[in-house]
């Protein structure tokens, strides 16, 4: 009897140490097979970081589709995907806002870098407060200086790959030169004189330096400053002056405020339309063309070129 107990006690032992083993062994690969674990704020860090990490990576955007990131708040799952990823890439220019603090004391257990963090200042717009407008993925040219940061930080974290890392960012690289010309080209056949943008907020400061158009945003940079009677009042003036035909609304930003607008000028006898929805501080749906970054963008060049044009 004693001889039965004892056999049982040690079988009993042996399945706990094998399954203890098996349990450090799936928690170790993680179901991940290997891929490094990525966390980015934005779509569109989101997508830059697998066009580059490709097969090495795994990757999940905080901030899906319609979020403004200006406005966004971490919520307690997305705390426990920045404390389990390997890597976290965000846009940094306190585009992310009090997230950025969060961000920035993970630094000390990970590596968790800032796309923006090696573009020279004198290429950054200046806005209120000195502050910079982080909104810098509009300009084509300028959002291409990021692919550095985020291939030398993976290549950092994984030494043996540099090669496909590399390989995957001259590749990636080509294909935004292409998009940059694509846009300079179509913007290019607006009038002169019907190259004026307006949307909800300001965000397109980039896009309009980058590619020669006016532009004017009811909304300052971020979405969290407030807009009056007075600032609808001065955008319905200047439609209304420079006989404006159509002006944008934005899928991050609630459409009440431009429609405000374009009664203002329907009451001074000026007709405007809304030209057509631009995706500006989020990407679109997963598994749309205008869920890429260079979906994202042509579906602006064209919408911008169809209306003004």
């Amino acid at each position: 009897m004693k001889k039965t107990r004892l056999w049982s006690m040690m079988v009993f032992i042996l399945s706990l140490v094998l399954l203890s083993g098996c349990g450090e062994e799936n928690a170790a690969s993680g179901d991940n097979d290997g891929k490094i674990q990525i966390v980015a704020t934005t779509g569109m860090i989101a997508d830059l970081a697998a066009n580059i990490g490709g097969d090495l990576v795994e990757v999940e955007g905080l901030m899906g589709p319609g979020v403004d990131p200006h406005l966004y708040k971490a919520t307690q799952g997305d705390m426990e995907k920045i404390d389990q990823a390997e890597m976290i890439f965000y846009n940094g220019l306190h585009l992310e806002g009090k997230m950025q603090d969060i961000l920035e004391k993970m630094e000390k257990k990970k590596p968790v870098i800032a796309v923006t963090k090696d573009i020279e200042k004198g290429k950054l717009q200046t806005v209120e407060d000195n502050t910079f407008d982080p909104h810098i993925w509009f300009d084509v040219e300028l959002w291409i200086e990021t692919l550095d940061v985020v291939k030398d930080a993976l290549i950092a974290e994984d030494k043996e790959n540099k090669g496909t890392y590399e390989e995957n960012y001259k590749a990636y690289k080509q294909e935004l030169m292409k998009l940059d010309q694509y846009a300079a080209e179509q913007l290019s056949s607006i009038p002169v004189e019907q190259r004026i943008l307006i949307t909800a907020h300001d965000a397109f400061g980039y896009f309009g330096e980058a590619y020669g158009l006016e532009v004017r945003g009811l909304q300052g940079i971020s979405t969290l400053s407030e807009y009056g009677s007075k600032d609808v009042s001065e955008l319905r003036d200047f439609i209304v002056e420079k006989k404006i035909k159509a002006i944008f609304v934005e899928s991050s930003v609630p459409q009440k405020a431009i429609q405000a607008v374009i009664e203002g000028a329907e009451r001074k006898g000026h007709t405007v339309e809304v030209g057509g929805e631009l995706f500006s501080d989020a990407m679109g749906e997963n598994g749309t063309e205008e869920g890429t970054y260079i979906g994202m963008i042509k579906h602006n060049v064209d919408t911008i070129t169809n209306a003004l044009r």
